[in-house]
């Protein structure tokens, strides 16, 4: 252990000395941490042994939480400054970064753009396939339930939203998103974010099993419309319709039937809709009285 980490340590274990005295020799080890760093390599080492001493000691001294948390986003930013200039091997940090933010009982946020340069391509992509492959493991929280956000899901959550943020990758934006599918809302991002990356399909697809999920009801109608709306935008007239028909089928309403009706008649005609409709909707008892309001003409 290095002389600034076991002075940090001794002051985090003397109960007898009053805070401010604590507090102010844990401020003067940062600062000789800052002056270690900047005098050349050989400080990454010590940054990581602080980093992990502060980070531990953290929930167990909770009236002052908010001040050690500050001395732990300090000394990381230090640590990012030390790799710079003395990088580890690429695995190595990889492995210590996931480390710091899933190891303890409340981990700090770690940005990985300080990180970008000493990790280089090979590191980034060990931290990526270790933290999907962890995070992966988490189970999905199902429509209507309520998921259990214990201290491995919240720190595994960060990481591969950071992750995501970082490389701009959709597909880890979707793999955050999907871990999540206990509301029709979370359908909704799923589709968004896929749309919004050009990718008309899959977001269709996500468009169509949250009508499934939630049985057209609640947040169904804004993501029914994020789906015809995208149908139509890439010439998809035939699924548009689709899927206001499934919403009907789903949860018959006066409202469903009328946005149905209109935009059939806007695209593929209305009259064959309807005859499929009404088939669909006998099997289930009497026809509703809605069904008998005159077809709108294509202006609908």
């Amino acid at each position: 252990m290095h002389a600034l980490t076991g002075r940090a340590a001794t002051a985090l274990t003397r109960p007898d000395l009053p805070w401010a005295a604590r507090w102010q020799e844990l401020a003067a080890v940062v600062a000789g941490l800052s002056e270690l760093v900047l005098a050349g390599p050989g400080a990454r080492v010590v940054a990581q042994e602080l980093a992990e001493l502060l980070v531990d000691a953290v929930p167990r001294h909770r009236p002052h939480r908010a001040r050690l948390t500050e001395l732990v986003d300090r000394v990381v930013d230090l640590h990012a400054v030390a790799c710079a200039d003395d990088p580890a091997a690429p695995e190595e940090l990889a492995r210590w970064l996931l480390h710091l933010q899933t190891g303890f009982a409340e981990p700090p946020e770690v940005r990985l753009a300080p990180y970008a340069a000493a990790l280089g391509a090979q590191g980034l992509e060990r931290y990526r396939s270790w933290a999907v492959e962890r995070f992966e493991r988490l189970p999905v929280i199902g429509f209507g339930r309520t998921g259990r956000y214990d201290r491995e899901r919240w720190a595994l959550l960060r990481v591969v939203e950071e992750l995501a943020e970082h490389t701009g990758d959709v597909d880890l934006q979707v793999l955050v998103l999907t871990r999540d599918l206990s509301s029709g809302w979370h359908y909704l991002r799923v589709a968004t974010v896929l749309r919004d990356a050009g990718r008309s399909e899959e977001a269709v697809q996500w468009v169509e099993r949250g009508v499934v999920a939630t049985r057209g009801r609640g947040s169904a109608g804004p993501l029914v419309d994020l789906g015809v709306d995208e149908c139509l935008r890439v010439g998809w007239a035939e699924r548009a319709v689709g899927l206001r028909l499934r919403v009907l089928l789903e949860h018959p309403t006066a409202q469903a039937w009328h946005r149905l009706r209109v935009l059939a008649a806007g695209t593929v005609g209305w009259p064959g809709v309807r005859e499929r409709a009404v088939a669909a909707l006998a099997r289930d008892g009497d026809l509703p009285e809605w069904v008998s309001e005159p077809a709108p003409d294509a202006g609908g």
